[in-house]
């Protein structure tokens, strides 16, 4: 049976019929839960989780030489650059003596073949010191071959030398973290080689601007150029 006198009145933020509980109100907290910032008004979402970024704003990368959980790489300081390089100086030394050694000894057996006493000794000693000659360029040249093939190929494909690998440091594409590649990291080899030319000056202030990087990643000229930065190794 209707009521003959109509619906009774609403109180004030009392829910109108058909509607669910609250609605079109403000919703209050739980008691002892402090307000939420962030969701819809009346409403006491948290707010979404901001996620870290990684170093230098730097996607993470599934495997390989992302940088993993979320953290950014440790930069590899001067120090183990410097071991890096003295390791492999030892290696390209003991290379590039045994290169020198097999040249002199044939140049020496070229001019023991010579005769003292002969009027051609001195034609003969001359031409065994333009056989060392030809073979001191034929040295230098194939060292050349082989620093290339060293530093490019072995940044390229193993993300570092037998020095930087035996320091606990690899050289990284800066924007992907991922190795280099052939042509970054033939880019980063020449640039200290033509600076080389220069008495070996330009060589030497190409390896120390790292010192003069401002951005925190201590990245050279040939580094810059070549899009790339030295890290320390994960032990992951």
């Amino acid at each position: 049976m209707s009521n003959p006198y109509g619906p009774p009145p609403q109180q004030p933020g009392q829910p109108q019929p058909g509607q669910g509980p609250g609605y079109g109100y403000p919703q209050q907290a739980p008691q002892g839960v402090p307000p939420q910032q962030g969701g819809y008004p009346g409403q006491h979402y948290a707010p979404y989780p901001q996620q870290a970024q990684p170093y230098g704003g730097y996607p993470q990368q599934p495997g390989g030489y992302g940088y993993p959980g979320g953290m950014g790489p440790t930069v590899a300081s001067m120090g183990r650059r410097f071991g890096a390089r003295v390791i492999d100086g030892v290696v390209f030394g003991v290379v590039f003596g045994i290169l020198i050694a097999a040249g002199a000894i044939s140049a020496f057996n070229d001019a023991k073949d010579c005769d003292p006493g002969s009027a051609a000794y001195d034609s003969c000693m001359s031409d065994a010191g333009s056989d060392f000659a030809t073979q001191f360029g034929a040295v230098l040249g194939a060292f050349a071959v082989i620093s290339l093939l060293y530093e490019w190929l072995m940044i390229s494909v193993a993300g570092g030398t037998l020095g930087k690998l035996a320091v606990g440091i690899r050289v990284v594409d800066a924007e992907t973290g991922q190795k280099p590649g052939v042509g970054a990291a033939f880019i980063r080899w020449i640039i200290p080689m033509v600076g080389g030319v220069l008495c070996g000056i330009g060589q030497l202030l190409v390896y120390l601007s790292p010192f003069w990087d401002n951005t925190g990643r201590q990245q050279g000229w040939h580094d810059k150029a070549a899009k790339t930065m030295v890290i320390q190794r994960s032990n992951n």
